[in-house]
């Protein structure tokens, strides 16, 4: 969503106005609606604090500014996408300003590739997290992610460079001192007919003597249709931008002119 502002209201700075060539004018107009982007930059992130569950420094810090010039009096705040491996931050802020489906995020696509993860199911982190498995934010560990991908043998030329060999497996069902010896398996629940008909959909770890202790990794839940939380307008009405464009050039203008 665009938020278009006009400068105006200068009938105060005639005075002023008159002290400053074209070119000092317009440096105080660029470095006035710098400030109101900057402003409005805070805004979005207040927002985005008071929308989202926990969210990551990643999307927080995700909105920049691309800052206006002399010569271009334009300034536009932005969701940027970093690179590495997160994903775009302008997807999912998109969807959390229009609402619709939530796309795939990397590991989903691998699993889905795999034939695990099925159509129209995702992945989400059960009430009481595994072990080792959750970043505190409500997220799945990236290493975490890795090794279950790796194990089930579902990477691919996407970003995961191998599958885990039979080996690494062997040390993962023997444990360490440190954590638990487990083996992980899928199960699809009321989905398909088997053994594990009576567990939930999902990836699940077999751990303990004999493997009698049976926890959820990570569940395959239904893929929500989010509805719209993140709104520009309310940011705009709650930052009152236009007035303090209006403010920030007044100040601009004086400074510029040396009052």
């Amino acid at each position: 969503m665009e938020i278009s502002l006009r400068i105006e209201n200068l009938q105060p700075l005639d005075s002023d106005l008159k002290r400053l060539s074209g070119e000092q004018l317009r440096a105080a107009f660029a470095k006035a609606i710098n400030d109101t982007a900057f402003q409005l930059r805070r805004g979005v992130q207040d927002e985005m604090r008071r929308v989202f569950d926990r969210p990551t420094p990643y999307i927080l810090s995700s909105p920049r500014v691309v800052m206006a010039t002399p010569a271009r009096l334009t300034a536009s705040v932005l969701p940027t996408y970093m690179g590495g491996k997160g994903i775009d931050p302008q997807k999912i802020l998109q969807a959390q300003e229009f609402g619709g489906p939530r796309r795939d995020k990397r590991s989903e696509a691998a699993f889905r590739r795999a034939g695990i993860l099925p159509r129209g199911y995702y992945l989400a982190i059960p009430k009481t997290p595994y072990p080792g498995s959750d970043d505190g934010r409500g997220n799945l560990r990236g290493p975490f992610l890795v090794q279950l991908i790796t194990y089930f043998q579902a990477s691919g030329e996407q970003g995961y460079k191998a599958n885990m060999t039979d080996k690494r497996k062997r040390s993962i069902h023997k444990g360490t001192a440190k954590t638990a010896g487990r083996r992980y398996f899928v199960t699809y629940g009321h989905l398909r007919s088997g053994k594990t008909q009576h567990l939930a959909p999902g990836i699940w770890a077999a751990q303990g003597a004999y493997g009698v202790d049976i926890r959820p990794v990570v569940m395959f839940v239904r893929t929500p249709n989010y509805k719209p939380l993140m709104s520009m307008e309310r940011v705009a009405q709650a930052v009152n931008v236009q007035e303090y464009l209006d403010r920030r050039v007044r100040y601009r203008v004086r400074e510029a002119a040396g009052v």
